[in-house]
C-alpha cells in the first residue's frame, strides 16, 4: 500500500509540472510576458517547457526519483522568487506558498524514495 501511494504522490505532483510543461508550449506568450516583465530573455519559456516536460516524466518513470525531486524543490523555492517580484497581485503570492508546499512534498520524496513502483532505477 505505501509504494500505491507513494506513486500516486508522484503522479499527482508530475501532473503539475506536465502540465506547466504543456501550458508553456501551447500558449507561451503570458509566461514569456512574465519572464520579460523580469528583465530575463522570454525564450527561456522553451527551456523551462523543457525542463517541466523530462522533471516531471522522470519523477513517475524514474530514472533517479530522489534526484529528481531533490532539483525540482529546490527549483520551486527557486521560481518563487520571480512570483514574488510580482506580489501586488495576491494570486501570485498564492503560487509562492504553493511552491513552497510542493517543494515540501519533493523534500519527503527526496528523502523517503519512490517505492518499489517505477520502471527505471
Amino acid at each position: 500500500m505505501t509504494d500505491l501511494m507513494n506513486l500516486t504522490g508522484r503522479v499527482l505532483i508530475a501532473l503539475l509540472f506536465l502540465g506547466g510543461a504543456v501550458q508553456k508550449a501551447g500558449d507561451p506568450g503570458q509566461v514569456t510576458r512574465m519572464i520579460e516583465s523580469l528583465g530575463l530573455p522570454g525564450q527561456l519559456v522553451w527551456a523551462v517547457a523543457a525542463f517541466n516536460l523530462v522533471a516531471g516524466l522522470c519523477l513517475i518513470v524514474g530514472p533517479r526519483v530522489r534526484t529528481w525531486a531533490l532539483v525540482l524543490a529546490v527549483y520551486c523555492i527557486a521560481t518563487s522568487w520571480f512570483h514574488w517580484q510580482l506580489r501586488a497581485d495576491p494570486w501570485q503570492v498564492t503560487i509562492v506558498v504553493k511552491n513552497w508546499a510542493i517543494a515540501g512534498g519533493l523534500l519527503i520524496l527526496a528523502a523517503q524514495g519512490p517505492g518499489r513502483l517505477r520502471i527505471w532505477r
